[in-house]
């Protein structure tokens, strides 16, 4: 039996374009925020067709597994995203896992093994080309896989380490070529898909002592040489000057004006480093009177704070690079592009996190607040171009040659000298150029921007194991195997507890007897039909205690 599925336009388009294409490798380029991951999904469903052969996604961030997992199980795949290589398989009764590309370099042997035959999704595939190590890693891991879907939110090219599995089209260091490709401006003129983003920028006046020692003083309109570039920026962005001050304040009056129409409308500081978040963070609460959430790298409850940001009203987050490629949070339409890095690459995809068009809403602008620095200069004028292109032709409905989205080399920030300091930097206008805030100009979905396509899909693989029968409702009633495991390891533990306690013996030695009795390795690595029998054996130990 088929299910049937809305998608998109593009996504229909692009989907056609996979079942016709049959070949290994398949390079999907499309815009943040236009519906990759369904892409992924549907065409996982069509080209396996019922088939169980293993799965696996690959994504650049631990954050990004949980979502991945939870996006596949309503396509009917049930995905671990807390998969480690120490068990030296496969979970045997999920259809397959989610791992980082950092997870899949290092555990590339297991991963070859288990994989080979199977179907892959590299999500934003270019951080394979991160490091040499990764790469290679990638390589050997998937170069066995019957299906490799690779994804990316923006056209990207190589010029150290070329990606696995993409074709150039001059050798390994030219363009990538993507069988599909869908950008920001046919998103804009589909409509419904993507908001148009509008670019305040500020310019400033910023004094600082350079990594020789010297002190400089200019402004983002001055002619400085290339070196000096980073110093600028950085001292603008130093919480303990005037610009980053004056600039959040503008984007915070932005922001409430945006939550009198979209009360849960929010804004995203993207910040330097760990110590630049908590002072930004700092700084918010104490010129406005509100808690700003921060996801750091590396606090193992990042997730955690995206995830109930997401989930609720309140206004600000800050972040370094946990919410970059991938992140859906659409309720976020303001934003502080506060870091150093410049690169054309990281800076669509940031500003690829406000973009996410939000149902039930006609008008949504979003606005990237920027520094007025040349390197983002150029690629806020991109997008602009794009963004006003689209919107006339939606205005004119007349078609017109695409705009060519520039691809620039990535260019390298420079390294923070221990002799930089920064001295003082303002802002010398509170007025943005017209280019970010034009009240002329905006783009209104309307009822005909928003209808979708019903695609029939094969069913998913069945899952080995006591079968689930799905509730009513289609993709979205299915209900996860990993809660379902989740639930019964907390059974377990709370059986063994309660032995442990008449027992007397050690925490060890209940464990050790209780996975002997079932012939389980270790209780993470349980399938569903092992931790029931492991709960059946905890019980009837108990009753012998009673």
């Amino acid at each position: 039996m088929t299910r049937s599925v809305t998608l998109r336009a593009w996504q229909r388009e692009a989907l056609q374009k996979f079942s016709d294409a049959r070949q290994s490798d398949f390079l999907a380029v499309a815009c943040p925020g236009a519906g990759k991951t369904t892409f992924a999904l549907a065409a996982a469903r069509q080209r396996l067709a019922g088939e169980r052969l293993p799965i696996c996604v690959v994504v650049p961030t631990q954050h990004l597994k949980k979502q991945w997992a939870d996006a596949a199980l309503r396509f009917g795949f049930h995905l671990e995203p807390d998969w480690s290589a120490s068990s030296g398989t496969l979970p045997s009764d999920m259809h397959g896992v989610v791992v980082t590309y950092s997870q899949a370099a290092s555990s590339a042997a297991v991963l070859a093994r288990r994989l080979e035959g199977g179907f892959v999704v590299l999500d934003e595939v270019h951080h394979a080309a991160s490091e040499r190590s990764w790469g290679d890693g990638v390589r050997q891991a998937f170069g066995s896989a019957w299906c490799r879907l690779l994804l990316s939110g923006t056209p990207f090219r190589t010029d150290d380490n070329p990606i696995p599995f993409v074709e150039y089209s001059f050798g390994d260091h030219g363009d990538a070529m993507p069988d599909y490709e869908y950008g920001y401006g046919e998103a804009l003129v589909d409509g419904g898909v993507v908001r148009p983003v509008f670019f305040p920028r500020f310019d400033g006046h910023m004094e600082w002592i350079n990594s020789e020692g010297d002190e400089r003083s200019a402004t983002f309109d001055d002619e400085v040489q290339r070196t000096e570039w980073g110093g600028r920026l950085r001292t603008a962005l130093s919480v303990d000057g005037q610009w980053l001050p004056t600039v959040i304040d503008q984007a915070h009056h932005r922001l409430t004006e945006l939550r009198s129409a979209h009360p849960d409308a929010a804004g995203l500081v993207i910040a330097s480093d760990q110590d630049h978040a908590r002072g930004i963070a700092s700084l918010i609460e104490k010129r406005h009177g509100v808690v700003a959430r921060v996801a750091l790298s590396d606090d193992p409850r990042a997730s955690l704070v995206i995830d109930r940001f997401a989930g609720s009203d309140e206004p600000w987050i800050v972040a370094v690079r946990m919410i970059s490629e991938g992140v859906d949070i659409p309720r976020l339409r303001v934003g502080v592009f506060a870091t150093t890095t410049t690169t054309a690459m990281f800076f669509r995809q940031a500003v690829g996190r406000i973009a996410r068009w939000t149902p039930g809403l006609r008008s949504q602008k979003a606005f990237m607040f920027l520094p007025d620095d040349p390197r983002l200069r150029i690629h806020s004028a991109a997008i602009t171009q794009q963004r006003r292109h689209s919107i006339e032709r939606r205005r004119t409905r007349e078609s017109d040659d695409a705009i060519v989205d520039p691809l620039r080399r990535p260019t390298r920030d420079e390294e923070q000298m221990s002799l930089f300091a920064a001295l003082s930097s303002t802002v010398l206008t509170q007025a943005p150029p017209l280019d970010g805030l034009d009240p002329t100009e905006d783009l209104e979905a309307t009822g005909a921007d928003l209808v979708g396509y019903l695609v029939d899909l094969p069913p998913a693989p069945p899952l080995p194991g006591r079968s689930r029968a799905a509730s009513p409702g289609g993709l979205d009633a299915i209900r996860s195997r990993k809660a379902e495991k989740e639930s019964l390891r907390t059974r377990n533990a709370d059986r063994l507890r309660a032995i442990v306690n008449l027992t007397g013996q050690s925490h060890a030695q209940v464990n050790g007897e209780l996975n002997r009795l079932t012939g389980i390795a270790k209780v993470n690595d349980a399938t569903l039909d092992q931790l029931e029998h492991r709960l059946v054996v905890a019980d009837a130990w108990l009753a012998a205690l009673a």
